[in-house]
Order: C-alpha cells, then structure tokens, then sequence
C-alpha cells in the first residue's frame, strides 16, 4: 500500500523541503500540495465542505503556498518522492506558462510529478483569475489537451476556444512520457461521468 500526505504549506508551517526529506526517510510515497492563489475576501460562494455549504471560508486558504513552488523545493532534497498538486486549479492558471512548469519540474525530478486537477468552487476568486465559470469544466479540459500537445510534440499547435496558439517549441519535455498522470479531484456532480 502507498500512502500520502496532503498538507497545507504556508509561512507559518514547516517548510516542503523538511517536511519532504522527512516523509521519504519514513517511506510516504507521496506529497500532495493544495492551490489558491487569492481568496477574495467579500464572497458569496459557501464553503462545500460544510454542513448544508453555509461554512465561512478558513483564513488558511488564504495562505496556501503555491505548490509548484513548494514541489520543486521537496523535489531538490529528494529521490524517490512523488510530489503532487492536490488540486491543482486549472483554468486560474496560463495553459502554456503551466505546462511548462509542469514539463521542467517533472524533468528535473526524473519523473516524480503527477496532477491532481480540479476547476475551481471559489466562484469569485475564479472569475478575478479570468475563468470562464459557468463553463470551468470545459475550459480544464481544453486547458489540459492543450498541456499535452506541449508536453508531446516537437512544435505543437492548439485551436480551441479558450487556447490559440500557433507551432511553437517548448522544452524540456516531461520525463514521464505524455506527461504527468493526472488525477481529478472533485465533488461535482458530474465529475464520474468526465473520468468515464
């Protein structure tokens, strides 16, 4: 069995590179890291982890680390760790600057990143970072299919409607061959039927 930890990073935690040399000497498999850039602080939307979704959102998602950041430092002082987003917000990030942050830690670490992905609950801090929120899912997944001609051809070229983007070159390529596996996390109600 594998066993990994999800853990919030943040000034006042203990910092990814202690914390992962720490995990691979007791033999984790896994570091999984969360995402907010921004928490708006006037919302609306309720906390879905909560009773009936009427919970306030905690003052610790407003000091998540980012977690690419904070897996290339658990990647520098470690070996066999796998490192992870867990999740990562898709459609607040540039499709392109993703991937290819996503190619060049996943070569530098010998193929240790995997994703897991989801598109966002936080209505306002979704709209401020340009998603298209009625319509995430649909932006994650070309955001994604756009990630993978990246990551798999020498010039690749995209057309969709949220990506255009001509044949371009980008290296390095991820060391996992197609790219990182991705994984996603989400408790929509349509979230099974996506996987299927």
């Amino acid at each position: 069995m594998n066993i990994g930890i999800l853990f919030t990073v943040n000034e006042y935690s203990v910092d990814p590179a202690s914390l992962a040399r720490k995990m691979e000497a007791l033999g984790f498999e896994s570091l999984w890291i969360p995402e907010h850039a921004i928490i708006p602080v006037h919302t609306s939307t309720p906390l879905p982890e909560s009773p009936q979704g009427q919970g306030q959102i905690p003052e610790v998602y407003s000091h998540i680390c980012d977690p690419f950041v904070a897996m290339s430092l658990a990647a520098a002082v470690t070996t066999r760790l796998k490192l992870a987003t867990g999740v990562m917000l898709v459609p607040e990030r540039n499709p392109i600057v993703a991937a290819k942050e996503i190619a060049t830690l996943d070569y530098f670490s010998g193929g240790r990143v995997m994703l897991g992905i989801g598109a966002g609950w936080l209505k306002e801090e979704s709209e401020i970072l340009g998603v298209d929120f009625a319509h995430r899912w649909s932006q994650t997944k070309e955001y994604i299919a756009s990630m993978r001609e990246l990551w798999t051809k020498p010039e690749p070229s995209f057309h969709g409607k949220y990506v255009n983007f001509p044949p371009v070159r980008m290296y390095p390529k991820p060391a996992q061959v197609g790219g990182p596996p991705i994984l996603i996390g989400s408790k929509d109600k349509s979230a099974l039927r996506w996987v299927a």
